[in-house]
């Protein structure tokens, strides 16, 4: 079992010049490598909470506040999967508080699985006793990383936007966790659509809270041109699937090389994972 492990913090600042999470730094992280297909997951875990029906959200939910001790052995069990892939977007973390074993578990999941660059974007901060997160993990060196606080009536929700590649024509991944109401996700999907405006090569990868076809049609995604998973990808509950709420949203300019729902039910979210490549013009440039 993998148990090494820090609580780190850098005094990082997103977008909005305000301290966040934290970083692994990038001196050891290698190049992006275009000219192969890129894995991406995304994955709720609930913070490694091991959710297998819907009795367990009242007999389990002291977890979401206290200390468990097979809490690690989860989080083990979701890095053998994560090793699997390129890039990994992680909703529902815990950045480092009484709950997790003051382990930040995007750090945890990214030394256990040997994905090299991780970052952290704390989002709600209740002191020791939550700290509420999305991460990002990635086995190739992006040329930056921004952290995005959402718009909503109620704050605690972001998104990392990392970028590889050319800095003049990148690949361009966005991690969210959006919100339950609709009309804070036609918010925050309205502040995702002018972030993705200028480029070209865009995934959309998170918990979006809702289904393909409204996102896409219902919202100010509709002004984009992204290619959903069909609608039956459902990914929610985790023990009975039945509604499409993660999402891998792609350019066309991207060939889908692959793309499922992955039956590892480690949280009350299953994982969705996509194989992309980028298009051969923009190998080429490297």
């Amino acid at each position: 079992m993998y148990r090494r492990i820090k609580k780190q913090f850098d005094g990082l600042r997103d977008a909005n010049g305000a301290n966040r999470g934290a970083c692994s730094g990038m001196d050891h992280v290698p190049e992006f490598e275009p000219h192969r297909h890129i894995r991406l997951l995304t994955f709720n875990i609930q913070v490694g909470i091991n959710t297998s029906s819907y009795r367990h959200y009242l007999t389990r939910s002291w977890q979401h506040f206290l200390p468990h001790r097979h809490r690690n052995d989860n989080l083990d069990r979701i890095a053998t999967l994560l090793r699997n892939y390129d890039v990994v977007a992680l909703q529902e973390c815990d950045g480092g508080s009484l709950r997790s074993g003051y382990i930040n578990q995007v750090q945890y999941l990214a030394e256990a699985s040997g994905l090299p660059y991780w970052r952290q974007q704390l989002n709600r901060n209740l002191g020791q006793f939550a700290q509420h997160s999305n991460g990002l993990l990635s086995r190739y060196r992006p040329l930056d990383v921004t952290e995005h606080r959402l718009p909503g009536l109620i704050p605690g929700r972001g998104a990392i936007i990392a970028r590889y590649g050319s800095e003049e024509d990148p690949l361009v991944l966005v991690m969210m966790h959006l919100s339950l109401s609709k009309s804070a996700q036609q918010r925050q999907l309205g502040f995702i659509r002018d972030q993705i405006a200028d480029y070209q090569h865009v995934v959309l990868m998170g918990d979006m809270n809702n289904h393909a076809e409204e996102l896409l049609n219902h919202s100010p995604l509709s002004e984009t041109n992204l290619i959903p998973l069909p609608d039956t990808a459902h990914s929610f509950p985790s023990w009975r699937p039945e509604r499409a709420l993660d999402h891998i949203l792609v350019s066309p300019s991207l060939e889908i090389r692959r793309a499922e729902v992955v039956s590892y039910p480690m949280s009350d979210h299953l994982p969705i994972a996509m194989d992309i490549a980028l298009p051969k013009g923009y190998v080429e440039k490297f």
